[in-house]
């Protein structure tokens, strides 16, 4: 008798129930929402934010078809989904006037964005769909190439600050220190000085490389190692704050990779504002603090059009050349948070800087040491300085609180807070790859890929119902539920479903029914060779088991293969094709047995199944 214990029907019914829950939202779509985050670190999105939104809409007759708040860590997030993109737009200009009434000093990012519409009663199951990648939902996608050089750069600035500082407090007599190109350059007095230096700052500096150059002279390079790390680390921090900066835009599901040594790859699905989105990915802006050189005979060279050495030339915003100091007094690493707003007298807007401890304490130092001189603010965005302001130091400012005002304008200084506030990149990044894909193309590709699945499925059932009767009608079902599995499968991961994934699930539903062919055939030989049809089905599909095992598993290693070492479009086809093999294993074997088992399991005498013709061999004399 072929008959499962109640535990695996109970099994079968549970799997398909969660596969029903967790595939349904993925039949809703999306719709229009507007979400609120917080545009200071001091502002915090809680759920009465959330409450106050909605009686506002209803007081303004802006009917919403879900309201949503997410906590991600310590961070809050407000959704309000509207049926149509019109509502949308005028709930955005809405909510934006009453909860910032002051556009120059945001205290809340109000975005247009698109939501899942799954049934409240969904999503308080924890029921999503899956995410949708670029090609499927529109969107854009940038190709960003990190700038090692100026990564290198940057490290070698902050080594000589170091290098000074290390010197000054031990002591030792320096002449002068610079950066020349990729090397530290260090001038001494004698050569007893030289050596006293060289065995100091090869003990405290280890990545760097000494050489003695003449008889006063040092030359610093970053071995091999600390260079590999350097630009590793570019890469990694210049990631972390496009994350930082796309939350800032209120971007959802956004995918940043990196792509080879230096390259990142950007993609936000279902971006709407694509034009303000690669104005802030692209912008790579950085702060830096350096002292003005004013001295007579500076200004006396500056007039003459010359820059003496160890200075720099910048211009201010209003066109009046300055020469700087190249040492760098801070950078945007020691920046805690920057906020827009405007000057208590002059009724400029600002922007408003908050160090951390470190930073607070240099600046406090160097306030104390400069009282009468000029300190430049220098905004460098795409290896270009500017001097935002110059201001003379009138007094010591101890509490790391500084304010930038010059020639801006209020959208300026919340753009430019923006960019601080996100972090700093460790290197200038320039986008070498852009493209747009719109929404209409995006459904298009969905309709296309659905269109060529269920014609595949359709087609697969048909040929299978013909030729094996009964048996493929199991089969059939146990296609279907191979898919609904599938698709649950990846909802609850919330993995990111793109084309390569689509065509991978076409070939789920060909590797599923193949193992349904394999248990069918043995089926028949099986009675071909005198077994009782209990007998033939019971060892049909025990003996076909192993068939099937063996060729999925092979699959399924040239899978793992493919999700290790592949990246973009390779691994989510590989995502989708390792769990298509799980899947079709657990629903040809167990689910289509299962059924067969209920249909035929009780019949004691029984004398035929509906699996098609079965031919015997003529006997033979």
């Amino acid at each position: 008798m072929n008959r499962y214990p109640i535990w695996k029907y109970l099994i079968v019914l549970a799997a398909l129930l969660i596969g029903l829950l967790y595939a349904l939202p993925n039949l809703f779509g999306e719709s229009p929402a507007v979400q609120i985050s917080g545009a200071k670190s001091t502002v915090r999105v809680e759920p009465a934010l959330l409450r106050q939104v909605e009686t506002l809409l209803q007081s303004n007759d802006l009917p919403t078809t879900g309201a949503y708040f997410e906590q991600t860590g310590s961070v809050g997030t407000a959704r309000v989904r509207f049926a149509s993109t019109d509502a949308q737009l005028k709930a955005k200009d809405l909510i934006e006037r009453n909860l910032n009434p002051d556009p120059a000093n945001p205290e809340y990012t109000v975005a247009l964005n698109l939501i899942p519409a799954s049934p409240n009663w969904l999503t308080a199951l924890g029921a999503h769909p899956m995410h949708l990648g670029l090609d499927l939902r529109g969107g854009v996608h940038f190709l960003l190439q990190v700038d090692m050089e100026g990564a290198l750069t940057a490290r070698y600035d902050s080594m000589t600050a170091d290098a000074r500082t290390l010197l000054r407090d031990a002591k030792m007599p320096l002449e002068r220190i610079e950066r020349q190109g990729q090397s530290l350059q260090l001038d001494f007095s004698s050569s007893q000085a030289r050596d006293a230096a060289f065995t100091e700052l090869r003990r405290q500096m280890p990545d760097l490389t000494f050489t003695s150059q003449g008889t006063d002279r040092l030359i610093g390079k970053l071995n091999e190692t600390a260079v590999i790390q350097v630009q590793n680390n570019a890469v990694r921090q210049n990631i972390t704050t496009l994350y930082n900066r796309i939350n800032e835009l209120g971007v959802a599901e956004p995918i940043i990779q990196q792509q080879g040594s230096d390259r990142i790859i950007v993609q936000l699905p279902g971006v709407q504002d694509v034009a303000k989105a690669k104005e802030i990915l692209g912008r790579t802006a950085t702060l830096e603090i350096r002292m003005v050189e004013d001295s007579p005979s500076a200004t006396a060279a500056l007039n003459s059009g010359t820059v003496p050495f160890g200075l720099e030339r910048y211009t201010e915003r209003n066109g009046v050349p300055l020469l700087l100091r190249r040492q760098v007094v801070l950078t945007g690493e020691n920046l805690q948070d920057a906020q827009p707003g405007r000057d208590s007298q002059t009724q400029q807007a600002t922007v408003n800087l908050t160090l951390d401890s470190k930073g607070s304490r240099i600046f406090r130092d160097v306030t104390r040491n400069n009282i009468g001189k000029r300190m430049a603010i220098v905004l460098v965005e795409n290896g270009v300085g500017e001097v935002v302001t110059a201001p003379v130091i009138r007094s010591e400012i101890p509490n790391g609180q500084v304010q930038i005002s010059g020639s801006m304008t209020a959208q300026e200084a919340a753009d430019v807070s923006l960019l601080l506030r996100a972090g700093s990149l460790a290197a200038p990044m320039s986008i070498i790859e852009e493209r747009t894909i719109g929404p209409s193309l995006g459904a298009e590709n969905i309709k296309q890929g659905f269109d060529s699945t269920l014609y595949g499925f359709i087609a697969i059932a048909i040929f299978i119902m013909v030729y094996y009767h009964l048996m493929g009608v199991f089969s059939t079902i146990g296609l279907t539920f191979n898919v609904l599995l599938l698709l649950a499968v990846l909802s609850v991961l919330q993995a990111t479903l793109t084309l390569p994934g689509i065509a991978a699930i076409a070939l789920t539903l060909g590797m599923a029914i193949d193992a349904n062919v394999l248990i069918n055939e043995r089926i028949r030989e099986e009675l071909r060779n005198g077994a009782s049809p209990q007998q033939a089905i019971s060892l049909g599909f025990d003996r076909a088991w192993a068939t099937i095992f063996d060729s999925n598993l092979t699959s399924l290693i040239v899978g793992v293969a493919l999700l290790t070492f592949g990246t973009g479009p390779i691994r989510g086809f590989a995502v989708v094709h390792c769990l298509g093999i799980l899947t079709s294993m657990f629903s040809s074997v167990v689910g289509v047995r299962a059924l067969v088992n209920l249909r035929y399991g009780n019949k004691r005498r029984l004398q035929h199944i509906s699996i098609g013709q079965v031919w015997k061999p003529e006997n033979t004399k």
